[in-house]
Formats: C-alpha cells, sequence, structure tokens
C-alpha cells in the first residue's frame, strides 16, 4: 500500500485542533505548521545520504548531506500553509507553486499556475492539506512527472479514502503521506468528518 498514516498521539492531538470549529487562524495555522514538521521528518526517513569528511574540533570524522535535491511544491493556496513547517525542517529545499483551484460544479481542478525551480532528478514533495477527491493531487503529480524521472511524494494533513484510491489508481509508483485517514467524502467533495475548507481557516478567510 502506498499511503503511510502518521498518526502519533501528538499529531493525534493537533488533528483535534483543527477539527474544532472553534479553533481561530492563528491556532489552526500553527497546527498545520506543527503536523507539517512532523511529516517532513517521516518522509525524510526515504532520503538516501553521501559521505564525507568533516572536521571536529578534535578529529576527522564521516559527515552526511543528501544524496540528492529537495524540492517543495505547495498547491495554491492551502498548500502554503504546510510549506513553513517543511522549512523548518529541511531549509536548503528550494520551493515552487502550484496553482489548483477545484471547479465547485465539476469538482475537478483547473491550472492557473505553476512555476517551479529548474527539476532535473530531485526529490519532489508536493504539498496538500487535504487529499479530497484526488483530483488536484492527480493533476499536481501528472504535471510534476512530465518534468522529471525523480521520485515523487504527496503530503497531506488530512485524507479521504476516495482521494487516496484515485492517486494509488493514478500513480501506482507515488508514496502518500497523511496525518489522518478520514472516513468519506460527502456529495460536495468535502472530508467527513474532515476540518472545513483548510484554506480559509489557515488565513482566515
Amino acid at each position: 500500500m502506498s499511503l503511510l498514516v502518521c498518526d502519533f498521539p501528538l499529531v493525534k492531538t493537533a488533528i483535534t485542533r483543527l477539527r474544532d470549529r472553534n479553533t481561530e487562524h492563528t491556532e489552526f495555522r500553527r497546527n498545520v505548521r506543527y503536523i507539517s514538521r512532523v511529516l517532513a521528518l517521516e518522509v525524510s526517513k526515504n532520503f538516501s545520504l553521501n559521505e564525507y569528511q568533516v572536521q571536529t574540533p578534535l578529529e576527522a570524522t564521516t559527515g552526511f548531506r543528501f544524496e540528492k535535491e529537495v524540492i517543495l511544491l505547495p498547491i495554491l493556496r492551502a498548500g502554503l500553509g504546510m510549506l513553513d513547517g517543511f522549512l523548518d525542517i529541511i531549509p536548503n529545499a528550494k520551493a515552487g507553486h502550484i496553482g489548483l483551484q477545484r471547479n465547485e460544479v465539476t469538482l475537478q481542478p483547473e491550472k492557473y499556475y505553476f512555476k517551479v525551480p529548474e527539476i532535473i532528478d530531485p526529490i519532489v514533495i508536493i504539498l496538500d492539506p487535504m487529499l479530497a477527491t484526488g483530483g488536484s493531487a492527480s493533476a499536481a503529480i501528472s504535471k510534476v512527472k512530465h518534468l522529471t524521472t525523480g521520485k515523487v511524494y504527496l503530503i497531506s494533513v488530512i485524507s479521504a479514502p476516495e482521494g487516496v484510491k484515485r492517486v494509488e489508481s493514478d500513480f501506482p509508483d507515488i508514496q502518500i503521506y497523511t496525518a489522518t485517514l478520514d472516513r468519506e467524502l460527502n456529495t460536495k467533495g468535502y472530508i467527513l468528518p474532515g476540518l472545513g475548507d483548510a484554506g480559509d481557516r489557515i488565513f482566515g478567510t
């Protein structure tokens, strides 16, 4: 299975704060950033390292650095809420932006912006707080895969089974990381029990 749920106790308490309709946007944003740090640590377990010599105050020893460059691609606008948390953990990563918005009638993604660093053979991490229908995530992955043969990860805070199934069907090689897997989507394509609209709650709109 390509889904990894990082449901640590501290993450569960942070998810609870996100679900609460009374949580203010400042606290909501802070918890998204906290969960993103945990997810960044989890996905980094897959990164390959190169060894090199480093001189301590006492002697030479073996040090390590990433074998490949890391590129973070938040899906606008809600994905921006995850970016700082990932940069806290992977400060040398480069970042681009993918602008996709869901058509509320068709529930299909519509692209309006795509700006990324040069992609050759990096590790690419797509950030989207909510994996709902999977349409936006699948569209973003498809665009990235046309530019690189490097490893691509999809990271979400909250996911629905329908979105996971869509991404797994379209891209069986993609590893998905999420903090929680919810029950289902409603008829409007929103995750249940969910946490509302992540973008609106992150930015207070």
